[in-house]
């Protein structure tokens, strides 16, 4: 969602901030500012739109502070605009904020502070908390308490980031449900949502914990508990290298990341097949425990929901155990029935997806086992499960999501092969053999990224339509949904998904001349019924793009465009076929003039329901 940097130091502050900023725009936003304490005084900038746009304003400024915060922000409570910015002020201009999540009771609170004369200048819910600082800061003269004193007032999440000429060279940071880390370096402190803000600073950071605070001077960071008792932290010496937030010749990070997913394969399975039985101690669960496990229920978010429908196919059928699949902002308004025999898997590729976060909670409360798959180390998700699998796709900067959803999709295969495992139905031998198989398919999506023109073909013809429909049946209609999702994310060209059965149910009202039909069209039990359903759609003029096996003539009779991939079992189908969809989706945005990486309305990181 929004992102946070701060700094205060030895080293003037304003090039920190807005290259903090830069490399925090893979979250999506629509404005930018920063804040930074100079000669007793607070200095504000902030825009709509691009850092770009942001840094030129900033430039000719004579800003020579050394503390300072900023913050890219994706409206929620409010329009995009210069007023609605972040950082935000108090009504003596003495105190500015920045903050990413949700306050719940803003309404409220501000309704009192203006009773109490306090006035605003934006829409927004977190000016409230530069107010309530404002206040508490008169009463304690101190801005650490001023800042635990206004939290507590706060209902909802927060990651907020505050600082006052009052207390010159110290930023105070406090969480709620909302990511934020601090950075030790020996010129300074620094404080971001994303250690990637900070990593050319430095590579020792501490996450800092749900309800605690940090005080940073330039001498270093001291942490506080929620009760007001200084300790110390456990400070994570990041190893990632910086090329993993740079494009590395590709056109845009989402081509980086497409070609990124062979590696993706190899790492999560890398170490999970031990003695030939598959071994993910993450799970903390014996295979007695696991045998005892009667339903899972996958609760996900957007292309996480996907991997779980896939999940929902390979779950039921090898380990006989019935699978739902919940979007996580539905799961806990509907009283769902969990029991401590339930097996709760989220699935966030961020691990900080709000909706996912309170799904876990409300699992955890009606006594589940709660498993989480993530991409991000130390995430709230890996830390509130009960166990964990790390989907190892390294940093993911395009907002539509590839290389973690393949991550997920082989986690969740994984899961569902050791499932089967515990409950005697699948063997030993036969465990094995998926498991090489699902190996394999690393070598094939390598030779799928080797030859695209079928792809740069069937995407020129689609380019100008206005809608598409994706079909599939059994695995391929669950592989249909995520391709739908990828098109409209990146190109803004309308797109269904819908098993292809259910065309003649009403969605075949839409076909007429010209109509893009996408279809996974690969080998599987019910191949001769998506043809069948292709005919109906080609009967009304569709334009058919099938993704197909190779060695598949008979597709071409049905099919205006064949993308061909290897030969694979129908369970692990999901791993090949999406790539396509993924390069398709891609080559139809760029033939649209779309940005790829950044589409609008959209964000990398989902931190508020």
């Amino acid at each position: 969602m929004c992102g946070i940097v701060g700094y205060t130091g030895a080293r003037p502050v304003k090039d920190i901030l807005i290259e903090g900023l830069t490399r925090l725009e893979y979250r999506g936003y629509d404005s930018a500012g920063i804040a930074v304490e100079q000669d007793g005084a607070l200095r504000v900038v902030h825009c709509k739109g691009k850092v770009s746009g942001l840094a030129r304003l900033v430039e000719p400024l004579d800003l020579a502070g050394t503390c300072g915060i900023g913050h890219t922000r994706w409206a929620t409570h409010g329009r995009p605009s210069e007023a609605n910015a972040h950082p935000h002020t108090s009504c003596d201009g003495h105190v500015a904020v920045v903050h990413n999540g949700i306050i719940e009771n803003f309404a409220e609170l501000r309704e009192e502070l203006e009773a109490r004369g306090h006035a605003f200048s934006s829409e927004t819910d977190t000016e409230v908390v530069a107010h309530l600082v404002e206040e508490a800061y008169a009463e304690s003269r101190d801005l650490l308490e001023a800042v635990r004193e206004a939290t507590e007032r706060l209902i909802g999440a927060y990651a907020v980031a505050v600082i006052s000429d009052q207390e010159p060279g110290t930023v105070v940071a406090a969480r709620k449900d909302s990511p934020l880390v601090v950075g030790l370096a020996d010129d300074g402190a620094y404080v971001a949502s994303d250690i990637i803000a900070m990593i050319d600073a430095t590579r020792d950071v501490a996450v800092l914990a749900d309800g605690d605070f940090a005080k940073l001077e330039p001498s270093g960071a001291t942490f506080f508990n929620v009760r007001g008792e200084a300790y110390e932290p456990e400070v994570t010496h990041v190893d990632w290298d910086l090329d993993v937030a740079e494009k590395g010749g590709y056109p845009d990070f989402m081509m980086k990341e497409i070609h990124e997913q062979p590696r993706v394969i190899r790492d999560t399975l890398a170490g999970r097949l031990v003695n030939g039985a598959l071994s993910i101690d993450e799970l903390d669960l014996s295979p007695e425990e696991l045998n005892l496990i009667d339903r899972v229920c996958v609760i996900a978010c957007g292309t996480s929901y996907h991997a779980g429908l896939i999940a929902k196919n390979l779950i039921e059928g090898w380990a006989r155990s019935p699978c739902e699949v919940e979007a996580a902002s539905e799961f806990r308004y509907r009283n769902p029935i969990i029991t401590p025999s339930t097996l709760v898997v989220a699935v966030s590729q961020s691990g900080e997806t709000a909706d996912t976060l309170a799904a876990i909670r409300d699992a955890r409360v009606k006594g589940a086992k709660v498993f989480g798959i993530t991409n991000v180390v130390g995430s709230p998700v890996a830390r509130e499960s009960d166990g964990v699998i790390y989907t190892k796709a390294n940093k993911e900067i395009a907002v539509a999501s590839t290389k973690s959803f393949l991550g997920q999709v082989v986690s969740l295969t994984l899961l569902a092969m050791l499932l089967a495992q515990a409950k005697g139905k699948l063997k030993t031998n036969q465990v094995h053999l998926l498991f090489h198989e699902l190996a394999d398919t690393a070598e094939q999506v390598e030779r799928i990224l080797a030859d695209t023109a079928a792809i740069t073909q069937a995407a020129r013809a689609c380019k100008d339509a206005s809608s598409a429909l994706f079909v599939g049946r059994g695995m391929g209609a669950a592989i249909a949904c995520e391709g739908a999702l990828k098109l409209k994310e990146i190109s803004y060209l309308h797109a269904e998904a819908y098993p292809a059965g259910e065309m003649k149910h009403g969605p075949i009202a839409l076909i007429d001349e010209g109509f893009p039909v996408i279809a996974v069209a690969t080998k599987s039990p019910v191949y001769d019924k998506l043809v069948s359903n292709l005919q109906e759609a080609k009967a009304r003029g569709a334009m058919i793009v099938a993704v197909a096996t190779e060695g598949d003539e008979d597709i071409r009779a049905h099919a205006d465009h064949v993308v061909y991939i290897p030969k694979v079992r129908d369970a692990f189908s999901a791993v090949t076929a999406s790539v396509p969809l993924q390069l398709v989706a891609r080559a139809i945005a760029v033939e649209r003039g779309c940005d790829v990486d950044q589409p609008r309305n959209l964000a990398k990181s989902v931190t508020v329901e």
